[in-house]
């Protein structure tokens, strides 16, 4: 508390830091060769292509400089997240001269060939991105997508109560709704269990080719809207007044740093004492111009302080003698000889204003969170186990019952796994977590009889935003944690592109040899697309599937479990995995389960596999049929058709498989868990029909198994963009993915049937005729298909069924 102000000297070794870190900078984006000036400049030292982002560097390595200085003083562990990802240059500079870049890169030596090789690679090929890439020692937020620094940066905190995440965000990233509405995480900081974000709005007033909204805005305007988020801003100007020297500039800025370090240490003591109503956090609106440092003009037009060195301010700094020598005074005005030695490493004494160890930014093991994972401790998933007497034998619901099972995850790791959510939790059934947790909430409470499960400290985060819930949860995970994320399954499209960056990130992880695995992704996908038939149309679409597995096979993982027993053991898989993004798919209303637990586990175990009992083909002998399908709504409507085809046909070989992996369809050389072609032949036949009944968009189905020998026979029912509100049996009917339609499909397409049973194909199109009818003069579904069970289950009645297996009915969001 109260920290002496900086020494002149220390205030010299600052500006020299800083000097050095942005000649870094520059290098990277410029040079070739000739890293330290030892001769004049010329073309051949020059990048053939220029690529990178000048415009927020500098006020990224201004910062750095400082907050080094502050951690050093203080031993305050710290991530450094920058928002302005396009800063890239400035964050391997300040790895570089910290001495974690050259430990991590062996090659990158901290002397004269070290720097060449450091300038050379960058955006170049066969080198490294231009972004905060995971490349970058010290980064868990890439930055080239904007929006999500500060989601990040909270989810980051959650449950590290000494760590202190100094969160830079771009004005023009300031500007997208995610940002937008990551200010109001304040309210979801627990000030004793949780550690600390410093947002710090790097205000340096253009974008691309445009001004920024909040910089041009007044000063009273930009302090009311940061108060009106639950901050206390602070406010600092610099490298506008020519006539403050870069001395007292850096002065007046660690001043600030200390006040606001200070206030945040305050906090933390009282929470530490019992306080933990929520305080005003502290957070600094940084202004400076765009390309601080550089040229100020060129060509005779204005460049530092305007959009113009936003990215590479000298673009033809090889093809021009002007544009050179305005490169090499650029460069030589940051005084090199005064920073590095003869042999090019940094001068002693600034490299004195670095924190050792992992105190260094570029090092804290929490920016390589898998240095700190721990396995989960988890349950027994037998234990939550349903009784299935007989297929269809009970019914229940099956995230309900998985909710059971992740009550005792949460009991058994209380600091190191979260569930997320968008105000879903509930409506998704998974509320028997409350029986041991409550939802983290640090903004004002009413009455307990209406604000129920809310405390100031709890394991379920809820905020009506996808994109903040997928963000708290990235930056939980990428520091070294766990959890999952629910949501209906239709809006989980308003994170896709966030979704893109996580995998990415995976992905080019996966041979990063020092970045150490993660916890995977696990997303539960339920009210889905078969049952929004009371919401409509608007709620119902299930192509976020299609999205994900455009990713790399190495990391998507897609699972359709049918029934409660198969969700226990698929998500048991998930919680347990690494690197991954595991989608689960599972309906919240009541329905059938199929499997005991031992068979659920090995139907899980193989992905997908013949449900012999489903079907009448004989032993030996070839199906005249294939009925597939994944989903549990798919998976109801193929077993009612073979009901059907078994009381109709009884003399037709059917062949039943149910899909729980959907990526096994897809060949072994594609993707991990796909099955070889002798495998997929096996089950599916090569030249047998197969009808297959598919959760989302059919021609997924096309696209997995375009390759297989069968392909020619294949044909998949799904989602065709048909939908309203309306009975859950009217929607299968709408896309043609119901019973009746499934045995026309088989009729038409078995050669033996045809025209043979035309008359069975006749009943059924007026079996639908008749269900659409019901559905238009009762309001709901035929009491014959709404309460069809399989026949081996028809001694319980269906309301038997539902009594003996739920509990009390959630809501019907």
């Amino acid at each position: 508390m109260g920290a002496a102000e900086p020494s002149v000297e220390a205030l010299e070794r600052i500006d020299a830091w800083w000097r050095a870190a942005n000649y870094l900078s520059v290098g990277q984006i410029y040079l070739l060769d000739n890293p330290l000036l030892r001769e004049p400049l010329t073309r051949d030292h020059v990048k053939p292509r220029l690529l990178g982002h000048w415009g927020t560097t500098p006020g990224l390595t201004f910062l750095y400089a400082h907050l080094s200085r502050a951690i050093k003083e203080r031993e305050q562990s710290t991530v450094y997240v920058t928002g302005p990802g396009h800063g890239g240059p400035g964050l391997v500079a300040s790895a570089y001269l910290e001495g974690t870049y050259s430990e991590t890169y062996s090659d990158i030596t901290p002397d004269a060939e070290g720097m060449r090789r450091l300038f050379k690679q960058f955006s170049f090929p066969g080198g490294i991105p231009s972004h905060v890439a995971p490349e970058t020692p010290g980064s868990i937020h890439e930055g080239g997508e904007l929006g999500y620094a500060l989601s990040h940066a909270y989810g980051a905190v959650f449950d590290n109560p000494d760590l202190l995440v100094a969160a830079v965000v771009g004005d023009g990233e300031a500007e997208t709704g995610p940002l937008a509405t990551s200010w109001h995480s304040n309210k979801f900081v627990n000030p004793a269990q949780d550690g600390v974000v410093l947002p710090i709005l790097h205000l340096n007033g253009y974008k691309i080719a445009n001004p920024t909204v909040l910089a041009r805005i007044s000063h009273d305007e930009l302090h009311d809207l940061m108060v009106g988020y639950g901050h206390k801003p602070y406010f600092f100007e610099g490298g506008y007044d020519d006539s403050e020297s870069d001395i007292d500039c850096h002065r007046r800025f660690a001043k600030l740093l200390d006040e606001v370090l200070d206030e945040i240490a305050a906090i933390k003591a009282r929470a530490a004492e019992g306080d933990l109503t929520r305080p005003m956090w502290p957070m600094i609106v940084f202004k400076t111009p765009k390309g601080w440092s550089g040229p100020a003009t060129i060509d005779g037009k204005k460049t530092t302080g305007s959009w113009r060195a936003h990215q590479v301010p000298l673009a033809n700094a090889r093809d021009t003698k002007e544009h050179l020598a305005v490169l090499e005074s650029w460069l030589r005005s940051y005084r090199p000889e005064e920073l590095f030695t003869e042999d090019g490493s940094i001068l002693p004494d600034i490299a004195a204003l670095t924190p050792t160890g992992t105190l260094r930014m570029s090092d804290n093991p929490h920016a390589n969170g898998g240095l700190l994972l721990k396995d989960l401790r988890l349950p027994d998933f037998r234990d939550y186990a349903v009784d299935v007497p007989v297929p269809g034998g009970s019914v229940s619901e099956a995230p309900r019952v998985l909710g059971t099972y992740l009550t005792d995850v949460v009991r058994l790791n209380p600091t190191n796994f979260r569930i997320f959510g968008p105000d879903e939790t509930a409506s998704n059934r998974l509320q028997a977590v409350y029986d041991v947790t409550d939802k983290q909430w640090n903004a004002e409470y009413h009455s307990p009889e209406v604000d129920e499960h809310m405390a100031r400290a709890g394991r379920v985060m809820e905020m009506l935003s996808e994109h903040q819930v997928q963000g708290w949860l990235e930056g939980y995970l990428l520091t070294g944690r766990h959890g999952l994320v629910t949501s209906y399954e239709a809006f989980i499209h308003i994170v896709d592109s966030m979704f893109n960056q996580h995998a990415k990130w995976l992905k080019v992880t996966n041979h990063i040899p020092w970045r150490r695995p993660i916890a995977s992704l696990n997303y539960l996908l339920s009210s889905h697309v078969w049952r929004q038939d009371h919401n409509g149309f608007s709620h119902q679409d299930p192509g976020f599937i299609d999205h994900v597995v455009n990713k790399k096979a190495e990391i998507v993982r897609v699972y359709l479990p049918p029934d409660a027993n198969t969700l226990l053991s698929t998500y048991d898989h998930c919680l347990r995995s690494r690197q991954y993004v595991n989608v689960v798919v599972a309906g919240k209303q009541p329905a059938p389960n199929f499997l005991t637990m031992d068979e659920a586990v090995a139907h899980c175990t193989r992905g997908l596999g013949i449900w012999e009992w489903a079907g009448t083909e004989v032993a030996g002998e070839q199906p005249d049929v294939v009925l597939a399908a994944a989903g549990d709504v798919p998976t109801l409507e193929v077993l009612a058709a073979a009901d059907i085809l078994r009381r109709e046909l009884p003399g037709l070989k059917v062949r039943v498989i149910n899909v729980v992996d959907l990526m096994r369809l897809q060949d072994a050389k594609e993707h991990p868990h796909g099955l070889t072609d002798k495998e997929f032949d096996g089950l599916f036949t090569t030249d047998r029909p197969i009808i297959f009944a598919y959760h989302g968009y059919p021609w997924l189905i096309h696209r997995l198994t375009y390759r297989r020998n069968g392909h020619t026979n294949l044909h998949a029912r799904g989602y065709k963009e048909e939908g309203t509100t309306t009975t859950p049996f009217d929607m299968v009917m709408l896309n043609d993915m119901d019973r009746f339609h499934l045995v026309i499909d088989v009729i038409d397409r078995v050669p033996s049937l045809g025209s043979a049973q035309a008359g069975l194909r006749q009943k059924m199109m007026d079996a639908r005729l008749e269900a659409r009818a019901y559905t238009r003069e009762h309001g709901e579904d035929k009491p014959e298909v709404r309460d069809w069970v399989w026949p081996d289950a028809q001694d319980r009645s269906a309301s038997e069924q539902v009594a003996a297996t739920l509990g009390t009915g959630g809501d019907n969001e």
